[in-house]
């Protein structure tokens, strides 16, 4: 099976004052069709960044991508045109966007803003686009639909926001759907409502979901494989089991340490000393140098090449065996 969207050696550079912030600097994975694959790290490792720069939903600039391939069944999303990429983009590629309220425009009701994918991408009139807009709506669990349609985003709670940003983003039954951080801000009975939801419609529509988030517990209920980033790099990636009961990093296993679980009486969380480095003063090395008790000088000289474990296991690492 080929993937239906194929992320090489993507980098995105941000030109500022100050110098070159290398946000996203050189990462690789595939997302098959049917398969949910989380990207997860800290905040500012890239995760977001990298899907909304070949997406050009960035300002550029200050952003440049100066290298990468993105490719989107056969076709080279960074080698578009804007009006070729908009054809794709809010139709087969859509996005829940991180945070719903700056997302949504509070200028315009919500059912002007669900009809409009339906208008631009298939060309459906208004009216029809309102029925099934309305029908979306009721699809992700809002009450009185109709009457929602005519309501601003201000009356809705943050859950209810959510699940607006998800009716919007598969009225057009995309293909692959991006979702950042879905469940951010969310009380967790909301949270486990809004995930079975995207795994319910993602059975139905057989569609690929690229899940960014931060919580590992969203992933191991999720997730098929898992993609973990740090300052701008791939560190491992690989199946649910291999991340959370084979890792193979010290990165990814300090993550999953500081992460509670009920099967652990940890009274006081580790947390991963240092700080996460300047990404204008980033080096040749491996990243993760300054906070990793496996360090070697080599670490500081050059990052490291992939090592391949068992059924597509990938590590990028200096040292040969880390224990968990």
């Amino acid at each position: 099976m080929n993937p239906i969207l194929s992320i090489k050696n993507l980098q995105a550079h941000f030109h500022t004052r100050r110098g070159v912030v290398k946000a996203v600097n050189g990462i690789s994975y595939d997302l098959f069709p049917g398969e949910t694959l989380a990207v997860v790290g800290e905040s500012g490792s890239g995760k977001s960044v990298s899907q909304l720069s070949y997406l050009r939903l960035l300002a550029s600039p200050p952003l440049k991508i100066p290298g990468g391939q993105v490719f989107y069944r056969d076709k080279d999303l960074l080698k578009l045109s804007d009006a070729e990429l908009r054809k794709i983009r809010g139709d087969k590629i859509t996005m829940i966007f991180q945070e719903p309220m700056t997302s949504l425009n509070p200028y315009l009701t919500v059912g002007a803003q669900l009809i409009e994918p339906l208008v631009i991408h298939r060309k459906k009139a208004k009216s029809e686009a309102w029925q099934a807009a309305t029908a979306a709506l009721e699809r992700v669990g809002i009450s009185n639909a109709s009457n929602a349609m005519k309501a601003y985003p201000h009356e809705f709670s943050g859950g209810m926001r959510q699940r607006v940003m998800i009716a919007m983003a598969l009225t057009t039954e995309p293909e692959v759907l991006i979702a950042d951080e879905p469940t951010t801000a969310l009380d967790v009975t909301v949270q486990a409502q809004i995930l079975d939801l995207l795994k319910s419609i993602q059975k139905e529509n057989k569609m690929a979901l690229l899940l960014i988030t931060h919580d590992l517990g969203v992933v191991a209920n999720i997730a098929h494989k898992v993609v973990v980033m740090y300052a701008g790099r791939v560190f491992e990636k690989g199946s649910v089991d291999d991340i959370f009961y084979r890792s193979e990093h010290p990165y990814t296993q300090a993550l999953l340490k500081s992460t509670p679980r009920v099967d652990r009486d940890d009274k006081i969380l580790p947390a991963i000393s240092g700080n996460t480095p300047d990404l204008i003063q980033i080096g040749s090395g491996c990243p993760f140098y300054e906070r990793c008790s496996y360090r070697t000088d080599l670490c500081q000289a050059e990052f490291p090449q992939v090592r391949l474990g068992l059924k597509g296991h990938e590590r990028y690492c200096h040292v040969e065996k880390v224990s968990s």
